[in-house]
């Protein structure tokens, strides 16, 4: 979880949504990610997508079967995956993860129980399994910061600006 939150304060530096994620295998990070939706203007750009291109990218460079990989893998995420996060994991993805740990629950989007429970929805798929709470404090932590300041990449009209007293 530790790389997760660095990789979390990395995307707060970046006016990034402060979320960070990483794929363990054998007891090795092989792959991470943090969001990059403000960078590339592209709101699929969540952490855990980008992670998941790293991890079939690791794969292939390690003459590794994805499938095989992911069945042996844990997944530690700062922030309660979304809706669309949690369905690329669950039904996109070629095998289901051992586990995912994450830390605060995403009370807007979260689509392992907060908001869906998109990750055990009846399905002929397999449930995910979901361990929440994880150090969920100093995520909340990250979270307030990012909302504290303004987002210059939100549309005009929804910025939060900083008040003049």
């Amino acid at each position: 979880m530790d790389i997760a939150f660095e990789l979390a304060c990395e995307a707060l530096k970046c006016n990034e949504v402060p979320v960070g994620c990483a794929f363990v295998y054998n007891g090795e990070v092989i792959a991470s990610g943090r969001n990059e939706v403000n960078a590339t203007r592209d709101a699929t750009q969540h952490a855990e997508m980008v992670t998941i291109r790293r991890l079939e990218q690791w794969c292939r460079n390690n003459e590794k079967e994805l499938d095989k990989v992911l069945t042996e893998c844990d997944l530690f995420v700062t922030v309660e995956p979304c809706i669309m996060c949690t369905a690329a994991i669950r039904f996109c993805l070629p095998a289901h993860l051992r586990s995912i740990t994450y830390g605060a629950r995403n009370e807007r989007f979260g689509g392992c129980g907060s908001v869906l429970s998109v990750h055990n929805s009846p399905s002929p798929v397999a449930p995910l399994n979901c361990i929440s709470g994880v150090e969920a404090e100093a995520a909340v932590k990250l979270l307030k910061k990012f909302y504290e300041q303004e987002n210059e990449n939100a549309p005009e009209e929804l910025r939060k600006r900083k008040r003049v007293t």
